[in-house]
């Protein structure tokens, strides 16, 4: 049974092994089970046709046993490990105790029979498990397996893990990038798809950051590498992903404690299915106890008690949900928030980045009357280019494109939620918003209050030097985002924005968004969500990608970062990646979740189901070990199967 799938009869244990067909191979795994399987098929034909020689009890037990014994050692010898560990009531013990029971009883077939179908379960798991695991490697693990980095005068092939920060490596039309680093070239056209699902070709300009997984399109680039190969942003999302089944729902939680109890209760059960009607029959003489006959229906009580169905099922469902949604390029970093996200009412998107581009263009440069355009979009300039806000990035491109050069300037500081405080040759400069200024009691126009674009001012000294008006537009499928989230009657949806509010206002009236709030500072947001959570019946979610929104994805109810171009600390803190930089996977998000619960509860409601109804029938002597089969292992197949549905089931 795996680790992330055991629980009281498949427990929870630190040398746990992968499978009880242990370490023998996936082919040798399959020949165990048809090599049993023709066993039994045959000595059921040989029964049948009453052949003399399997008359004999000794042959049919020799049969039997040679078709018992490909699947049921390995099962054996689990039980037996899992007794040494103080493990008594694990499942390899029960299906032990329950098929030997039945050879003591004649009943080889049926022994046989439990023991075989089992096995198939096993399989089936690790096949289903297997397939989830392969739909996230094949999104996400694209990293190469060599780089080619510029030593001197000489290309050396290097393995990704040998390259050191700071080196330069070289990369052809084709190939993808092995390691995260900054363009060195003028330009170059990447194919971003394994990264953002992006289905356009990306031009990254030089300075321009280049993340591992994505591929050169267009021309030969050279990259100076800026982090160790398992630093890259692709292999903290694969090693998110890939640990995300340690963190458990709280369905999963429970059935692990429940199972605990469940286990060992029944067991009880069978010793008083055999030892009560005993205990009758001395009391009273005309009650005739029959120790096989009621050792037949213990066995099959015990049988049908094993909860592989719910053990395997749930985490399977949620391991499946993780799956399903990673090929849509939603990284849910465990099964607990792939169910909190079915409870959510609220959303609140940040703006800018979330529900806009994010990618500004300097629409206006006003200097004041001692400036000059040259002069202010110099200065300001400077001070950004280093910052990796986009409107930044808007500023140095403006900049680069009037053939401006930046001066150098020193100890920059960012004050959130304001902006920049550099120095440069002596004079302080301040890059920000209208509130910097007033900040450093700094005058400024009246009519910067009025913009309703966003602008950043700039003041040379304790002097106002001018501003920069900027636009930013909304993302294409941010008016399907708020439509999506309707549909599944959301009806309480939030912008939070640093911007000015006239700003957020218009955004929010082309979203049909009604409660929009501007000017807040990242405390102000933290406020506005505390706000919100003192109303238990709201859920919230939080949407945003910058570093300023990381205590506000830490303080909501499900924190879901825009992973594509979000920052790290977004990433780390949220409880939900969105890799295609696309508001609308929110509700593929939250459909995901719903879809998985769905079939979750549905192989709750079929195990208990069938497992009720048949122990009833058992402890009757109703019930043969043939149903006994069925309500354990077929059960499991079935719920298995449901499981992995989810795979399919959502586009």
């Amino acid at each position: 049974m795996k680790q992330y799938a055991s629980c009281g009869c498949c427990a929870d244990k630190k040398a746990q092994p992968t499978s009880v067909l242990k370490k023998s191979g996936f082919i040798r795994d399959y020949w165990r089970v048809l090599l049993s399987l023709l066993l039994l098929l045959g000595g059921i034909m040989l029964n049948a046709m009453d052949m003399a020689f399997f008359r004999e009890n000794y042959v049919a037990l020799t049969w039997y046993f040679l078709a018992y014994f490909p699947v049921g050692l390995p099962v054996i010898k689990e039980a037996w490990e899992s007794i040494f560990r103080k493990d008594y009531f694990s499942e390899f013990t029960l299906m032990s105790v329950a098929t030997l029971g039945a050879f003591y009883i004649g009943e080889y077939p049926e022994g046989v029979a439990v023991m075989l179908f089992y096995a198939v379960g096993e399989l089936f798991q690790d096949k289903a498990v297997d397939k989830a695991k392969r739909n996230i490697r094949a999104l996400l693990d694209v990293r190469p397996e060599r780089a080619v980095v510029v030593r001197g005068d000489v290309l050396i092939v290097e393995e990704p893990q040998r390259v050191q920060v700071d080196e330069v490596i070289e990369v052809k039309p084709g190939e993808r990038v092995p390691l995260d680093g900054v363009m060195l070239n003028d330009v170059a056209a990447f194919n971003t798809a394994a990264l953002t699902g992006e289905s356009v070709p990306r031009n990254i300009r030089e300075g321009g950051e280049v993340l591992a997984g994505m591929i050169v399109t267009d021309k030969v680039v050279r990259i100076r590498v800026t982090k160790p190969f398992d630093k890259s942003a692709l292999a903290r999302i694969l090693e998110l992903v890939q640990n995300a089944s340690g963190r458990k729902a709280p369905a999963e939680l429970f059935i692990r404690k429940f199972a605990r109890i469940y286990t060992p209760v029944v067991i009880g059960l069978a010793v008083l299915i055999v030892s009560l009607p005993f205990l009758y029959s001395l009391v009273n003489t005309q009650f005739v106890f029959t120790f096989d006959n009621w050792l037949y229906r213990a066995l099959v009580f015990l049988v049908i008690s094993c909860p592989c169905a719910l053990v395997v099922s749930i985490p399977l469902g949620y391991f499946g949900g993780i799956g399903a949604a990673s090929r849509l390029g939603v990284l849910f970093k465990g099964g607990n928030y792939l169910d909190a996200i079915t409870q959510i009412n609220t959303v609140v998107f940040d703006k800018t980045g979330t529900l806009t581009r994010g990618t500004f263009e300097v629409q206006l440069c006003k200097p004041a009357p001692k400036f000059s355009e040259k002069e202010l979009i110099r200065w300001v300039a400077s001070v950004e280019r280093n910052s990796t806000h986009p409107i930044a990035k808007a500023i140095e491109r403006y900049a680069k494109d009037q053939k401006i050069e930046p001066v150098a300037v020193a100890g920059v500081t960012e004050i959130a939620g304001h902006g920049l405080v550099a120095e440069a040759d002596g004079v302080r400069v301040l890059a920000g918003n209208t509130r910097l200024l007033s900040r450093f009691d700094i005058d400024f126009p009246e009519e910067l209050l009025a913009v309703r674009d966003t602008i950043v001012v700039c003041a040379l000294g304790d002097e106002y030097a001018g501003y920069l008006s900027l636009s930013d537009r909304l993302k294409e499928d941010a008016f399907t985002a708020v439509e999506d989230l309707r549909a599944l009657n959301i009806r309480n949806i939030q912008i939070l924005s640093g911007d000015k509010q006239r700003i957020v206002t218009n955004f929010a009236e082309k979203l049909g968004v009604t409660q929009a709030y501007g000017d807040l500072l990242p405390d102000g947001k933290v406020k506005h969500i505390e706000e919100l959570r003192r109303n238990p019946e709201n859920r919230i979610a939080f949407v945003g990608d910058g570093i300023n929104d990381a205590p506000v994805l830490a303080l909501s109810h499900v924190g879901i970062a825009m992973g594509g171009l979000g920052s790290d600390a977004a990433i780390e803190t949220a409880d939900v990646v969105i890799q295609t930089d696309q508001p609308s996977k929110v509700a593929t998000a939250i459909k995901v979740g719903k879809q998985a619960r769905r079939i979750i509860w549905q192989n709750i409601s079929l195990a208990f189901g069938v497992k009720l109804l048949v122990l009833i029938l058992g402890a009757g002597g109703m019930a043969t070990l043939w149903e006994a089969v069925f309500a354990d292992v077929g059960v499991t197949l079935i719920a298995i199967l449901n499981a992995v549905r989810i795979q399919k089931m959502i586009k």
